[in-house]
């Protein structure tokens, strides 16, 4: 395996340490401190660790709980909780057992989420993905996210470098290095990540071309395995997807079809074509909010971890990557820490032909989903930083969509 830790993520973590330790509340403190012993916290995932999204939170609590000194026995687990009111079932569960801290990982928990925070006001309940806290301005409720599109545009350079490798080699012409995708929903967060991947693939391959296929299901192995097969026989000779079993890094293994997976590495189920993973690291977030309520202190509504906060991470580069790949990203790295490269540079897109100089986002929550925020300025689409979770929802030149009834 191919070391993926570089200097330059060293100097980001050790300027993050202010960022992880600043100040909780998003209003006056209104919680009683909690002693660090006395602590129980109630985690709500979707599915369970066949999963790689919800395995992903779930161990990323164990090493919060670690690294706090807490004991394992503290948290309360419910696996499998479907996005309907069982949620809020579950999330009243962890209060009558006595948690002071309950976390839900799936987009759809959160009006659920909501209706527990409203009822248990000494609670602290927060909710990834979500969107409406900055909006309904709960006391007791957050949202969190990080900016998840930096590392799918440092996984999609990986997915450039490959292509370029089959090019050089003489398997595929420049013409054919088209990539397939496979996503959930047509949700602003799904199409912020494939853009993100693409627009990487694409600033060290320029002819790449990129079909996305959906499944109208965030964990469906069946779908998702038909989707990359179809894919692939669409001529897509690289896949990637924003979709949570292991069902296109099956196809792709049987297909022989390099792979770039999400949220954790697939190395097993595609020893052959896996080349890198780009996920969210949840534990700087656990530890927040694990913290804020030691100390009696209110959540931020709204929170975005970085590659500083160490909230944003690739996993170590296998040996399917091509060579040079390393170097590639730690230029990336490189020009990220230094403010220099924006993933949603406008200069490096079209949409219809022509260059975006503004655009309005759905930032601010309401039934209508009103475009409510200018988020374009400096020359680049400003992604997660009015709000958590992304808003990205522009389609853009080079990706060809081959459904859309999600």
């Amino acid at each position: 395996m191919k070391k993926i830790i570089s200097i330059i993520l060293a100097v980001m973590m050790l300027s993050a340490i202010a960022l992880l330790g600043v100040s909780c509340g998003n209003s006056a403190d209104t919680f009683e401190p909690v002693a660090k012993e006395d602590l129980k916290i109630g985690l709500i995932t979707l599915h369970d660790k066949s999963s790689p999204y919800d395995k992903n939170f779930i161990e990323s609590m164990s090493r919060a709980l670690a690294n706090l000194g807490l004991s394992e026995s503290q948290l309360y687990l419910y696996t499998g909780v479907d996005e309907s009111s069982n949620c809020y079932d579950k999330a009243k569960a962890c209060v009558n057992q006595g948690c002071q801290i309950v976390f839900a990982d799936s987009f759809g928990h959160e009006d659920f989420i909501i209706q527990a925070a409203q009822e248990f006001k000494n609670v602290h309940f927060a909710h990834a993905t979500g969107t409406k806290a900055h909006t309904v301005q709960l006391n007791n409720y957050a949202n969190a996210f990080a900016a998840i599109y930096e590392g799918r545009y440092l996984a999609g350079i990986a997915a450039g470098m490959k292509l370029n490798e089959m090019i050089d080699n003489g398997d595929i012409t420049a013409d054919e290095a088209v990539m397939g995708y496979v996503g959930a929903f047509t949700y602003a967060e799904v199409i912020s990540g494939y853009t993100s991947f693409y627009l990487g693939a694409k600033s060290v391959c320029p002819s790449v071309t990129m079909k996305v296929k959906f499944t109208g299901e965030w964990y469906h192995f069946d779908k998702e395995y038909s989707a990359a097969k179809t894919l692939i026989d669409e001529g897509c000779v690289l896949i990637s997807q924003h979709a949570d079993s292991y069902g296109a890094p099956t196809a792709c293994e049987e297909a022989g079809v390099p792979n770039v997976s999400y949220n954790g590495s697939t190395a097993e189920q595609g020893p052959n074509t896996y080349i890198v993973t780009s996920k969210i690291d949840w534990t700087p977030y656990f530890e927040y909010i694990i913290n804020c309520a030691i100390e009696g202190k209110a959540l931020d509504y709204d929170w975005t971890g970085t590659l500083a906060t160490g909230s944003v991470k690739l996993e170590a580069l296998s040996d399917v990557a091509a060579d040079g790949t390393q170097a590639k990203i730690d230029e990336a790295l490189a020009k990220f820490a230094a403010g220099t490269l924006h993933v949603f540079d406008t200069s490096t897109f079209t949409v219809g032909g022509k260059t975006l100089t503004s655009y309005e986002a759905d930032v601010d929550y309401d039934d209508k989903y009103t475009a409510d925020t200018e988020v374009i300025k400096d020359g680049y689409f400003h992604e997660s930083e009015y709000r958590s979770a992304p808003y990205f929802d522009i389609r853009i030149d080079g990706i060809t969509l081959l459904d859309e009834q999600y």
